[in-house]
């Protein structure tokens, strides 16, 4: 999957914490996850940045909070979402990517969890986007879902790390690439998946209660730039559920190598913001 290249903004807290856009190692999705959807943020009324999202409602959207910054001084002036899982060959040069298409949908608002300008981005790194139609219709059991308050916390002592895993999707990176030859012609605006382990949970640290850590190698793949904002299902394969236990958050290197970061959606903070928004 792919982390989300675009944003690279950096912060330093004994690591290197880089935005992330995309899904490293994964398989294409295909209609596996018609929920997951690509977010288009504009600066200065012009397509700037991307980011990938999960459709809650037909008209509710979650992401990251960095994708959705509203406060005093944020760059974006406007949003939309792209639907379909191949957004630049879906339907061809006619679907008008970054801009408004047929397969896009404008934002009528945005929101980023009320302290995210108080911390540094990954302590409150959840956003919400309101659209002003519904994005696609579908079944229930294919729009992402909120888990019950702190039920990440048995991940830990029930299961063990090795055997918890996470479904990941996103519209991000295959890969990072070391010039713009090659980013230019690799950054397809398509979504993947992949099946990351969880690797760390409720450790003192950078990740502390509200991140965790998980796998981003060839076996299980990862996310990569352009990821961010995508959800982080758990489990995988038949264990799969539309829980969106995290949201793609932070890389600790720009080689979307090693581990992803991942925001947690189980913190109580977090459910009551985002429940603000559902009807």
């Amino acid at each position: 999957m792919r982390r989300i290249v675009v944003l690279t903004l950096v912060a330093v807290f004994g690591v290197v914490l880089a935005r992330t856009h995309a899904v490293t190692d994964g398989i294409l999705d295909g209609t596996r996850h018609p929920g997951v959807v690509l977010l288009l943020m504009e600066v200065a009324n012009k397509p700037a940045f991307r980011c990938s999202a999960t459709l809650l409602t037909p008209t509710v959207v979650l992401t990251a909070g960095h994708c959705t910054n509203n406060f005093p001084g944020s760059p974006y002036t406007g949003m939309r979402v792209f639907t379909e899982s191949d957004v630049q060959g879906g339907t061809g040069t006619s679907n008008n990517y970054p801009f408004a298409g047929p397969n896009a949908v404008e934002a009528v608002s945005w929101a980023a969890h009320p302290e995210y300008e108080h911390a540094p981005f990954f302590v409150h790194d959840v956003g919400v986007v309101i659209l002003a139609s519904p994005g696609v219709v579908l079944r229930p059991s294919q729009y992402g879902t909120l888990p019950s308050q702190d039920q990440l916390d048995d991940l830990k002592t029930r299961r063990g790390l090795k055997d918890t895993t996470f479904t990941a999707v996103g519209y991000g990176l295959q890969e990072s690439f070391p010039d713009q030859a090659s980013f230019l012609a690799n950054n397809r605006r398509t979504r993947y998946m992949a099946t990351p382990q969880l690797i760390q949970i409720n450790t003192p640290g950078f990740t502390g209660p509200f991140s965790m850590l998980l796998s981003n190698n060839h076996a299980t793949g990862g996310t990569c730039f352009g990821d961010s904002g995508g959800p982080n299902f758990l489990g995988s394969g038949s264990s799969e559920t539309n829980i969106v236990g995290g949201i793609t958050s932070f890389g600790i290197n720009g080689n979307c190598a090693g581990t992803g970061g991942v925001f947690r959606t189980d913190r109580k903070d977090v459910l009551d913001f985002v429940k603000k928004y559902l009807p």
